[in-house]
């Protein structure tokens, strides 16, 4: 195991190798960097790109938890997916714990389903109580700007700052969410016409040098860090989440942005961010 750590600065700059450039295998990396003029999120956070993927992140899960998964009490929130075609059966995978990265099937004491749609039209003390009574927040990816949109409507945001116990734990969408600033880029689609979101197009290439282009949007996260996260960094199925297209468009970004692959986590817990790492990842400063 290798264990890297830097003392809290304001401003961190990591080294080549601090980043995690070209780290592969079998090792834990371990960056602890400051909260930089950040918004302090009562919560601890796991932001993960493809949910308790290796067993590093899942000793940071239990780590943050504080005792055993299994006597924990979790919320499973699946919102984020319904945008896509494939949202209903992707639903139910995350669900009952049978998606590639089973978050919901490691072994809960109870888990609970928190649909954000339905909870506008719920009585809000039928609900709160529940979320001030789970030990964890499961949630899962999809539509980015959608899960924001519905972590404000459904007033699920409004509660994050009287869960000083609250373990949150996102996956790719619902780690960037969380954010104090999203960025997004959209293939086969176009993000909303929200006033709040700044979009334009981009060129980018894949490794065999193929043209595309995307929409980059950019826009307010529910500020409970200090920086920005784009999940699935060098993952075939997205191009433009590669370390060469991420370095075409970062600057759009106003504060500092993880990037991580599907093997990495970052885990925020007083103040101090970790990254949790047997893959690739990269802070672009």
């Amino acid at each position: 195991m290798v264990a890297v750590t830097k003392n809290p600065h304001p401003n961190p700059s990591p080294s080549a190798g601090a980043q995690g450039e070209g780290l592969f295998g079998a090792y834990h990396l371990s960056l602890i960097t400051s909260a930089h003029n950040m918004h302090p999120s009562t919560m601890k956070l796991l932001l993960t790109s493809s949910g308790i993927s290796n067993p590093s992140i899942n000793n940071a899960l239990v780590e943050l938890l504080g005792k055993p998964i299994s006597e924990c009490n979790a919320l499973c929130i699946p919102t984020a997916i319904y945008p896509f075609s494939v949202g209903p059966s992707m639903a139910y995978k995350f669900i009952t714990g049978t998606a590639s990265s089973p978050m919901c099937g490691l072994g809960w004491k109870s888990l609970g389903v928190l649909e954000l749609t339905a909870l506008p039209s719920v009585k809000r003390e039928n609900w709160a109580s529940v979320v001030q009574e789970a030990d964890a927040l499961l949630v899962f990816g999809g539509d980015v700007l959608y899960l924001r949109y519905w972590m404000r409507e459904s007033g699920l945001a409004d509660l994050f700052a009287s869960l000083p116990n609250m373990v949150y734990v996102g996956v790719s969408a619902g780690s960037m969410v969380i954010a104090s600033e999203i960025a997004e880029t959209y293939t086969h689609s176009k993000p909303p016409d929200d006033e709040d979101i700044k979009s334009e197009e981009i060129s980018l290439a894949t490794p065999e040098g193929e043209a595309f282009n995307i929409t980059l949007a950019v826009a307010p996260g529910l500020g409970q860090t200090d920086f920005a996260l784009i999940p699935h960094v060098e993952n075939e199925r997205f191009p433009e989440n590669s370390l060469a297209s991420i370095e075409k468009w970062v600057s759009k970004v106003s504060v500092p942005l993880y990037a991580i692959d599907d093997q990495t986590a970052i885990k925020v817990a007083g103040g101090n961010v970790e990254v949790i790492s047997e893959g690739e990842w990269k802070l672009f400063p």
